[in-house]
């Protein structure tokens, strides 16, 4: 018997289930969208402010900028499920700013052309991956540890490369963190697929909402993160 029919109350059909994961999977990716929108938006504003590139990068407010976002991704993955999901969702998209802030030095740092291309090949892989992640009949739960343990190796080593700056080392964190989150993106989409049909029977549409935007937390920076070191790795320099 089909574990998700097992799980079906009386009543549902595997169609509506099937209906339900779909609008669950549009949300996650709207919201991604809708999060790329406002990193791009303020990234770019930004670069066109001589003096807030300045206040920014030649102050200690860069550090600021820097680690903020990280700072509201730990907080929201403590207290999402005691939030609303519109204070989450509100969360989310100071979140998307914040980042936008912090990778405005791109504008300044490669052309135009390079940006756009770069970021028209990274959605292309990404969107490639996610499908897979999402159709894929092979259960991929175990590369999660694995994935995890690469990502933690590659903050370790950009760490230790702030202070040696070798070029060879950061050549292999970009290649590597490529890959990594390459593999993270068809993870989390499964991922966020089997949390959809493992709760959705209970009808709690709360739940659903803030798994939606933590999902699109997921693949947002899986997106960003792939942007980011692909342009390293062939972005072409002003």
């Amino acid at each position: 018997m089909d574990r998700f029919q097992a799980v079906s109350p009386i009543g549902t059909t595997q169609a509506q289930i099937d209906e339900g994961l779909r609008a669950h999977m549009n949300k996650v990716y709207a919201y991604m969208a809708g999060a790329m929108l406002i990193t791009g938006a303020v990234a770019f504003l930004a670069s066109n402010s001589l003096a807030l590139m300045q206040l920014i990068y030649t102050t200690p407010l860069q550090w600021v900028v820097m680690l903020a976002p990280l700072g509201v991704v730990f907080f929201l993955s403590a207290r999402i499920y005691k939030m609303s999901a519109s204070a989450a969702q509100t969360t989310f998209w100071i979140f998307s700013g914040l980042m936008g802030l912090s990778i405005s030095y791109i504008f300044l740092a490669y052309t135009g052309y390079s940006i756009a291309h770069t970021f028209l090949v990274t959605a292309i892989a990404f969107a490639s991956l996610s499908i897979w992640g999402y159709t894929t009949k092979k259960d991929i739960s175990g590369w999660g540890s694995f994935l995890i343990m690469g990502l933690i190796g590659i903050i370790l080593a950009s760490i230790i490369n702030i202070f040696f700056a070798l070029p060879g080392l950061s050549f292999a964190i970009s290649v590597l963190g490529v890959l990594i989150f390459a593999g993270l993106t068809a993870y989390d989409t499964q991922r966020i697929k089997n949390d959809y049909l493992q709760f959705a029977t209970r009808g709690d549409q709360m739940w659903l909402q803030k798994s939606a935007i933590m999902g699109s937390l997921s693949l947002y920076l899986n997106f960003l993160n792939m942007f980011l070191l692909l342009l390293h790795l062939f972005g072409q320099r002003n």
